[in-house]
């Protein structure tokens, strides 16, 4: 067994403490089985020597801070619960797949399969994003700075997406509660999802957003892309003192 005192290096004492691991010397499991003694610790641990490497960080059960120097490949992140991170570089496909809790934010750009079947948390892409984001969405919140692809949201039963650019063919699903801020164009919407103006809760709610994710931008620039059928509904209610509106 690998003593974690081997692992482990520290800055000076006039910055907070980093301890780094390197994946080109320890393997996925190796890695998160150390987590677990740092995690009630607040200091950064750091990734390096991230090449591209696929599988990387997956499943992480405790809440640790990273920060990865370098790519990453295909399903990173994936399943995670607790895990804060930053990756600075690209990422594969499939990256957060699964993803329960935490956050995830990728300085760089992002494949196929973005999020696919997240159930909470949040995940964002200061780059752009390939086809099928979010798709079969369940909770969570994924961002995304830049242009996304194809299919975004396809299959997804809730949550929340946010497009900084623009968005590909057959934007949304119209079969959940999936709400979509798009600050683009989008070259088509799913059948049965429509784009509308924000609401006062709705720019309040994308502004908190934006700055949770760091990303620099004012919510008045985007509209809301959401089921046919939910905008029925909030037309249909009644407004006042009972049951307010506050558009």
């Amino acid at each position: 067994m690998i003593q974690l005192s081997a692992l482990l290096t520290m800055n000076t004492p006039a910055t907070p403490p980093v301890h780094r691991f390197s994946l080109d010397k320890l393997n996925d499991a190796v890695i998160r089985e150390h987590f677990a003694a740092l995690a009630d610790s607040q200091t950064l641990i750091e990734i390096v020597d991230a090449r591209g490497q696929d599988h990387a960080l997956m499943a992480i059960e405790v809440p640790v801070r990273l920060h990865i120097i370098g790519p990453l490949g295909h399903y990173a992140f994936s399943y995670n619960l607790a895990a804060d991170a930053r990756v600075d570089g690209n990422v594969g496909n499939g990256v957060g797949e699964g993803l329960r809790g935490g956050s995830v934010r990728i300085r760089g750009n992002a494949g196929v399969g973005l999020g696919v079947a997240m159930r909470g948390g949040t995940l964002a892409v200061y780059g752009t994003a390939g086809d099928r984001v979010a798709a079969a969405m369940v909770g969570g919140e994924v961002l995304a700075r830049g242009d996304v692809g194809a299919d975004v949201g396809v299959g997804a039963r809730g949550g929340t997406i946010l497009i900084g650019g623009d968005a590909g063919p057959r934007l949304g699903d119209p079969q959940g509660d999936l709400i979509i801020f798009l600050r683009g164009k989008a070259e088509s919407l799913a059948p049965g999802m429509v784009e509308t103006q924000l609401r006062k809760r709705d720019e309040l709610r994308l502004g908190l957003l934006l700055i949770n994710a760091s990303i620099r931008a004012d919510a008045k620039e985007f509209r809301r892309v959401v089921p046919n059928q939910l905008l029925d509904v909030e037309r249909s209610r009644k407004r006042g003192e009972v049951d307010p509106n506050w558009r």
